[in-house]
């Protein structure tokens, strides 16, 4: 795989802990608005991957910029953000992720963003995108951090709400906050501020979501018991932690060939259980894109177009993704025969 070079411009410390890396033009770095970009750094024994969510809005011609969260075990960020400086060169194998806007979004009338902490990042993109390019979409932003002085682009946002303020609604949430009922984003709380700011119907309405995983896994359980369509909740995962997901063991077990397209190379390679066809090309020296490794981001994502590949694990493709071909390839499984895929 061909990496691309992208040299830092600018270091923006937005709020302690926080801050936004901004390239200098001709990186020639495509994406949409909502996706990320997965850095790479070779070590003697590894390479490391990390992908950050972008913050800039292609359409509005920005230039490319990420939102960089501390870990304080993260070596990866500890790295940018204590060491980092403009000038310096980093490696990318480019953007990804399906947290994006549909190809045709005329039918849809609202979206919501669900916001907390550093997961307001790939949301700011969308929603300059959706303000900027979408004049027919109301716009409801909600957005959880502990006080105003710890809110990413809490000015910016502020500016945008003067300026769209006949369709964006802006509701921050306060941890500090005296009212206690209303400083956490809770079931209740969700069920209520949906419904005071629902103008549409739910198959007209995008729910986004990005934070902590429990916070997603809140909103997204809340909203599909308000009955809201499944497909119409998009979630932002490409950040692991927690638990990996159960392993399950596919239906043929069998070895298979698998033939991979990938820009102007063709690859081919035997992959039998349990390997996915991932970790078999790695085997083989073949270098794919991908980030997570489980079946979360979608950085992996290939089209298959001829086999059937099953899927060990599955947080990031729709059921339309899914008919369309789609699938990934950390988590996938030649079965039932070869497979063709094209990247």
């Amino acid at each position: 795989m061909l990496y691309k070079p992208v040299i830092i411009e600018q270091i923006q410390e937005q709020v302690e802990g926080f801050k936004t890396f901004t390239f200098k033009q001709g990186h020639g770095i495509e994406y949409k608005a909502g996706q990320y970009i997965t850095f790479v750094q070779q070590t003697l024994h590894e390479s490391i991957r990390r992908s950050y969510s972008i913050a800039s809005a292609p359409l509005l011609n920005e230039p490319l910029t990420i939102g960089v969260k501390r870990i304080e075990n993260g070596a990866f960020s500890r790295q940018l953000i204590d060491h980092a400086k403009p000038g310096d060169e980093l490696l990318t194998i480019g953007a990804g992720g399906f947290f994006t806007l549909p190809d045709e979004a005329y039918n849809i009338r609202q979206i919501f963003f669900l916001a907390a902490g550093s997961g307001i990042t790939p949301i700011y993109s969308l929603l300059k995108t959706v303000l900027h390019f979408h004049p027919h979409i109301h716009v409801v932003l909600i957005y959880s951090n502990p006080t105003p002085q710890k809110t990413i682009f809490f000015s910016q946002l502020n500016e945008l709400k003067e300026k769209f303020s006949d369709r964006f609604e802006l509701r921050f949430l306060f941890s500090n906050s005296a009212n206690l009922l209303t400083a956490r984003l809770n079931r209740e709380l969700l069920v209520q501020l949906t419904k005071a700011h629902c103008r549409f119907r739910h198959d007209e309405t995008l729910f986004y979501l990005c934070g902590p995983e429990a916070y997603m896994r809140m909103c997204t359980y809340t909203l599909q018991e308000e009955q809201v369509p499944k497909e119409n909740i998009r979630k932002e995962t490409f950040i692991i932690q927690g638990k990996q997901p159960p392993k399950k063991e596919p239906p043929d077990k069998n070895d298979h060939t698998v033939l991979i397209q990938y820009g102007n190379e063709n690859y081919q390679l035997r992959v039998q259980y349990p390997d996915s066809i991932l970790q078999a090309a790695k085997k083989e020296n073949i270098s794919l894109p991908y980030s997570c490794e489980v079946g979360r981001c979608g950085n992996c994502a290939a089209k298959c177009v001829d086999g059937k590949v099953w899927l060990s694990y599955n947080e990031v493709l729709t059921e339309k993704d899914i008919q369309k071909g789609l699938t990934l390839t950390c988590v996938g499984h030649p079965v039932g025969g070869d497979v063709t895929l094209k990247i």
